[in-house]
């Protein structure tokens, strides 16, 4: 079997993913400025300069931060990571995502969960998301993908967090649906 590729490019009729790059900082900042994206995430203060930069030059040492890009405008809207690949348990988390409130909804997150998750299945049997339990609007889009809660734990941070599971038949029974 191949190795688990952490940062393919990626694409869907509404959206490109592809590996986040040094130069993709001020795209990426002018997107997660606002601080309506991170008012039920535990790091609620992301969008303030020197909180992103952390977050940013962390995303780009873990190896497997990807960028979103909108296909119509070319811009960036987002991010999100591969992170924690264990082939001996056959899984990998699925994290650190936001997209700009102009592409909030679920077509745009719905898309760029359903190509990494794609993605994954090729290499592993289970995706997990951690997600902060204050964080009720990343919960619920979790849920729409087909995740189910499966128990807690603290996220890499140490905050509370819910850990939810996308396995493989899952995701092949509900298919296009995502």
């Amino acid at each position: 079997m191949m190795p688990f590729d952490l940062q393919p490019s990626l694409k869907g009729s509404l959206l490109e993913l592809r590996p986040l790059r040094s130069e993709d900082f001020d795209a990426l900042f002018a997107v997660a400025a606002d601080p309506l994206i991170w008012e039920q995430h535990p790091a609620s203060d992301r969008y303030q300069p020197t909180v992103f930069q952390q977050f940013f030059d962390d995303a780009l040492a873990s190896g497997g931060a990807l960028v979103a890009l909108d296909r119509r405008s070319g811009r960036v809207i987002g991010t999100s990571r591969f992170h924690g690949y264990d082939g001996g348990t056959s899984q990998v988390e699925i994290g650190w995502t936001f997209l700009a409130r102009s592409h909030w909804g679920g077509a745009y997150n719905g898309e760029m969960k359903h190509l990494m998750l794609e993605h994954a299945f090729r290499f592993v049997n289970r995706v997990i998301f951690v997600v902060g339990i204050h964080n009720l609007r990343s919960q619920r889009a979790v849920e729409k993908i087909g995740g189910v809660c499966v128990g807690s734990r603290p996220d890499a941070n140490g905050h509370d967090s819910f850990v939810y599971e996308v396995t493989a038949a899952t995701f092949a029974q509900r298919g296009a649906s995502l």
